[in-house]
């Protein structure tokens, strides 16, 4: 890494920054260590949304840092549900996992929806796609298990 840069978050735009933060905390295992509550020009010309009231609340697992983000005003504009993998920008959330089934399950207990279609098979490891419950893609991937001798 580059000498004085560091990577901080990854935001992501919700419609239900409760429901989000209950999926991503209890479904995917996450914890909440931030909120906060932003509605001054400044940051609104920053993202360039006028009049914004923003509420913002980060999670981490491990050392990543999500950052969602909950616009009280002016709301959310709807994007097409999944977004296509091809589509410029950031497209998914990947996560490896010991068990893709049990994880997959806990996500769709939790208001997230399993791609069956997607699912394969590679190297001997599973590979699941799923959306968390704004459709936003999670990919998850299995462990590399131990080759056998």
């Amino acid at each position: 890494m580059t000498p004085g840069h560091r990577v901080t978050h990854v935001g992501l735009c919700v419609r239900d920054l409760a429901r989000a933060t209950d999926f991503y905390c209890t479904a995917l295992g996450f914890t909440r260590v931030g909120t906060m509550r932003v509605d001054d020009a400044a940051t609104a010309r920053l993202l360039d949304v006028p009049g914004l009231i923003l509420d913002l609340v980060y999670l981490e697992l491990g050392t990543f840092r999500l950052e969602l983000l909950g616009y009280t005003s002016p709301g959310v504009t709807e994007a097409s549900s999944p977004r296509p993998m091809n589509a410029v920008g950031f497209t998914h959330l990947s996560l490896r996992v010991d068990d893709p089934e049990a994880l997959s399950a806990r996500v769709t207990r939790h208001g997230g929806q399993l791609l069956a279609e997607r699912s394969v098979t590679f190297d001997g490891n599973r590979a699941m796609m799923l959306t968390d419950p704004d459709g936003n893609l999670l990919e998850l991937i299995e462990r590399s298990r131990p080759h056998l001798e």
